[in-house]
C-alpha cells in the first residue's frame, strides 16, 4: 500500500475559491450551487498538485507536504470476490448504524426533555453530523483522548459513556459522568478518556495538543514503548479563525505530536456564514502552511470520514505527526435550542436534508447485501430503549447536595469553601475578616 496520504491515492479535490470575490458574490455562489443536488464544495475539479516549497538548506521537513483535499483511496482488489472491494464488513457496518443512531435519537430525546424543562441554559445538538464523531472516535482505543466543544453530547457517547451518565449530566444530577457539575457543554470522563466539552470555542485545542504531548512524552521520555496514544481534537469552522487554533498548529507539527485535528465545518458560526466570515473558506490548507497533510472530505458520508480517519490514526501511531482534516458537514438543528434558525435559507437546509448521513450508510449497505431491514430495525428498536432507560435513570437521580457546590472548584479535594465541619467557610463570619483558619 502507498504511503499515508499519497497524491496519487486522491480523489475529489476542493476547487480553489476565487480570494477576490466579495462576499455577497460568495453567498450567490453558494445559492446556485444547491440547485444541483450533486453539489458539495470541492467535488467537481481535477487534483493539482504544485511542487511544495523547500527553503534552501532545510532540515526541517524530511518529506514533501502536500495541500490535498477529500482522501478517499482506492481500494486495491486482493482476490475475484465481490466482497473485496467493499469499504467495510457487516459488523462494521452494523457498529457504525448503532452508534449514528445512538446519537441522533439521544439528541432528539435532549430537544424533548429540554422543552419540558429538564435541562437547562443552552443546549447544543448535533444533529446531521454523526458521521463525523462515528467516523472517527470508533477507530480509536480506549486509551486514546478525545476533546470536544459545546456540542459534545454524541462525542461522549461515540467514546463509550453510557447513554445513562450523559443524560444524567444534562439533567444536572449527580449521576451524571460530571456528578451533575458540567451539563451539557462540558462532558467530561476520565474513565473513557473524554478531556471534556468546551463552551468557548478554541478552548479545547490547547488542551487536546497537551494531550498528545503528554503520549509523546511517555514514549520517547519515559520508554514507555506501547505507549502509542492519539488525541483528536474536534472543533468547528468558526474556530479556524481563532489564534489558538494557529498557535497549536505550529506546537503539533513542530514536535510532531500525535494528533488529529478535527474541523466540523457545517458551515455556520452560530449566525454567521462560513463563507462571509473567512478570507480563504479552504480550511485544510492551513495544515501544509505548518507542515502536516490538509484534509477535505465529505462529512456526510461516514465511510469517507472513516477512511480518512484511518490515515490520519494511523499516521500519529506510527509517530509521523499531525493531520488537519475538513469535514464539510450541516446541521439539522439551529445552533442550539434556544436559536429558532430564522438566517439559513430553507434550500440550503433542504439540500443537506437530502444528503442526511444515516441514511447514506443505510443505502449502501442496502445496496451491497450487507444487511436486512430486519437486523436495522432492530437497532432501532434498541437504542429506542437505551434513549428512554437513560431519561427515566436521569429523571429518578438525585440532585447534588449543596455541600457539592465548590468542589472541584480548587486543588483541595473537598473544596477551598468548605471547612472541615462540611459547612461553607464563607458563613463563618472570621472568613471574611481574613481570620478564619484556612
Amino acid at each position: 500500500m502507498a504511503t499515508s496520504f499519497s497524491a496519487t491515492k486522491l480523489l475529489q479535490p476542493l476547487p480553489p475559491l476565487n480570494s477576490s470575490v466579495r462576499s455577497t458574490d460568495k453567498n450567490t455562489l453558494l445559492s446556485n450551487h444547491f440547485k444541483d443536488s450533486s453539489f458539495f464544495l470541492g467535488s467537481t475539479h481535477k487534483l493539482s498538485l504544485k511542487k511544495p516549497f523547500s527553503p534552501p538548506h532545510s532540515q526541517r521537513r524530511s518529506k514533501p507536504v502536500f495541500a490535498v483535499s477529500e482522501v478517499v483511496q482506492d481500494k486495491k482488489l486482493k482476490n475475484d470476490s465481490s466482497l473485496s472491494n467493499l469499504l467495510i464488513t457487516k459488523e462494521e457496518g452494523l457498529e457504525l448504524y448503532e452508534d449514528m443512531v445512538l446519537g441522533r435519537a439521544f439528541e432528539d430525546m435532549c430537544a424533548q426533555m429540554y422543552y419540558r424543562g429538564k435541562m437547562f441554559g443552552f443546549v447544543h445538538l448535533y444533529n446531521g453530523q454523526e458521521a463525523v464523531s462515528t467516523g472517527f472516535i470508533k477507530l480509536l482505543k480506549k486509551e486514546d483522548s478525545v476533546v470536544s466543544t459545546y456540542r459534545d453530547h454524541v462525542h461522549a457517547l461515540s467514546k463509550g459513556v453510557p447513554a445513562r451518565q450523559v443524560m444524567s449530566e444534562l439533567f444536572g444530577k449527580t449521576t451524571g459522568c460530571c456528578r451533575g457539575q458540567g451539563g451539557s457543554m462540558h462532558m467530561f470522563s476520565k474513565e473513557h478518556n473524554v478531556l471534556g466539552g468546551f463552551a468557548f470555542i478554541g478552548e479545547g485545542i490547547p488542551v487536546a495538543t497537551g494531550a498528545a504531548f503528554t503520549s509523546k512524552y511517555k514514549r520517547e521520555v519515559l520508554k514507555e514503548a506501547d505507549c502509542d496514544h492519539v488525541t483528536m481534537a474536534f472543533f468547528g469552522d468558526g474556530t479556524c479563525n481563532n489564534g489558538q487554533f494557529f498557535e497549536c498548529l505550529n506546537m503539533a507539527a513542530l514536535w510532531k505530536l500525535p494528533i488529529i485535528f478535527v474541523v466540523e465545518n457545517n458551515l455556520w458560526a452560530i449566525g454567521m456564514s462560513h463563507l462571509r466570515a473567512t478570507s480563504d473558506p479552504e480550511i485544510w490548507k492551513k495544515g501544509p502552511a505548518f507542515g502536516m497533510p490538509g484534509v477535505h472530505v465529505d462529512g456526510m458520508d461516514v465511510l469517507k470520514v472513516r477512511e480518512v480517519a484511518k490515515e490520519a490514526v494511523a499516521r500519529a501511531r506510527r509517530g509521523d505527526g499531525p493531520t488537519l482534516v475538513e469535514c464539510e458537514t450541516y446541521r439539522f438543528r439551529g445552533h442550539s435550542l434556544a436559536d429558532p434558525d430564522e438566517l439559513r435559507d430553507p434550500t440550503e437546509k433542504n439540500h443537506y436534508a437530502a444528503r442526511d448521513p444515516i441514511s447514506a450508510l443505510k443505502k449502501y449497505m442496502f445496496e451491497n447485501n450487507l444487511v436486512n431491514e430486519a437486523e436495522l430495525k432492530a437497532i432501532d428498536k434498541k437504542i429506542d430503549e437505551l434513549v428512554e432507560d437513560a431519561v427515566e435513570f436521569a429523571d429518578e437521580s438525585p440532585h447534588p447536595v449543596r455541600s457539592q457546590l465548590l468542589e472541584n472548584v480548587f486543588a483541595d479535594p473537598r473544596g477551598f469553601g468548605i471547612g472541615p465541619d462540611g459547612r461553607y467557610r464563607c458563613e463563618d463570619p472570621k472568613f471574611t475578616e481574613g481570620t478564619a483558619h484556612v
